[in-house]
């Protein structure tokens, strides 16, 4: 089993190259960086991981015949007999976790594409991103959702400003003690903030495994179950590559309170999540979530009043 660094020193050579366009001018604004770090840019939430291979973090978790193998590339497969799904071996309590998925081409109604953490039993938590195929030339939809001690009913869907099924893309949770941030080629697209001062519960103490799945949903997945799987197409698959964990892992023998003292920054050792940059969005942040959201959300909870006359607590307070 891998051990995961917590506190990394070493150099990371990286890139960016961002294209927004500003909702109230047809400008576009094409940024190109690179970038030699010896520490954390508080522009984005990049730790300082690397990508490992998928057997050093995770384990097939159902369906080993469904697995495709091809050098770094690992490629889960659906077709009318099974999905398949992978788990990590280990669980963590706060940091960022990252991998790069290229979805299913073609027609893909019906199926849905997971990746998500979870921690274990009735009152878990866990942070969903859930890919909702679509018949060939409809967008994909990106659904999020957020559980805290069991309940979940926080969705939020949205289109893509790009082809997810052409080339990979990275798709990120940063989870720390003041928001969980969810981001696709390192952009926010959803921010979960603590408000636990609203008493609204937070989820903070809990640890969590990571997961990805491949599986038929078409009771529900595509326009709520009118579109169903066409199996003549399959099989279905979804491909990964560049797996990053860069997080506090807890081992499963730890009780919840020594995990919590483990993955706690104190005077002696800071974790790069607990820094006060990456308590907030910063504004070039807060204005790509801004974009996002009026450019490509198609659902939000926090605006459905069919399901929720009376509005959930945590969306009267939330800012985005």
């Amino acid at each position: 089993m891998r051990t995961q660094s917590l506190l990394l020193s070493r150099r990371v050579n990286f890139g960016i190259e961002a294209s927004l366009t500003s909702p109230s001018s047809s400008m576009a604004v094409s940024v190109k960086m690179w970038a030699t770090l010896t520490f954390f840019v508080g522009l984005t939430f990049l730790g300082l991981g690397s990508s490992a291979k998928f057997d050093e973090l995770f384990q097939p978790a159902w369906a080993n015949d469904h697995f495709i193998y091809e050098g770094d590339l690992l490629r889960l497969k659906l077709d009318n007999s099974s999905g398949a799904g992978f788990s990590s071996k280990s669980k963590y309590l706060f940091g960022k976790v990252s991998m790069q998925i290229k979805l299913v081409e073609g027609d893909s109604a019906g199926t849905v594409t997971a990746y998500y953490m979870s921690s274990d039993g009735p009152y878990h938590n866990e942070f969903d991103f859930e890919f909702l195929g679509n018949t060939t030339g409809e967008p994909y939809l990106v659904q999020t959702n957020v559980y805290v001690n069991g309940v979940g009913n926080r969705e939020q869907r949205m289109n893509l400003w790009f082809e997810p099924t052409k080339d990979f893309h990275s798709y990120s949770i940063l989870w720390n003690h003041r928001q969980v941030v969810f981001l696709v080629d390192e952009t926010p697209i959803r921010v979960h903030t603590n408000m636990e001062h609203k008493g609204i519960p937070f989820p903070k103490d809990q640890a969590m495994g990571v997961y990805s799945s491949i599986w038929n949903a078409d009771d529900w997945a595509t326009r709520g179950g009118l579109v169903k799987t066409d199996w003549t197409h399959a099989p279905f698959i979804a491909s990964y590559r560049g797996f990053e964990i860069d997080a506090c892992e807890c081992p499963v023998s730890v009780s919840a309170d020594e995990i919590a003292n483990k993955c706690k920054s104190s005077a002696v050792k800071r974790f790069w999540w607990d820094e006060p940059t990456m308590s907030e969005l910063s504004l070039h942040q807060s204005h790509q979530l801004v974009w996002v959201r009026a450019n490509h959300l198609v659902y939000d909870y926090c605006s459905d009043t069919a399901r929720f006359p009376v509005m959930p607590v945590e969306c009267e307070h939330h800012r985005h």
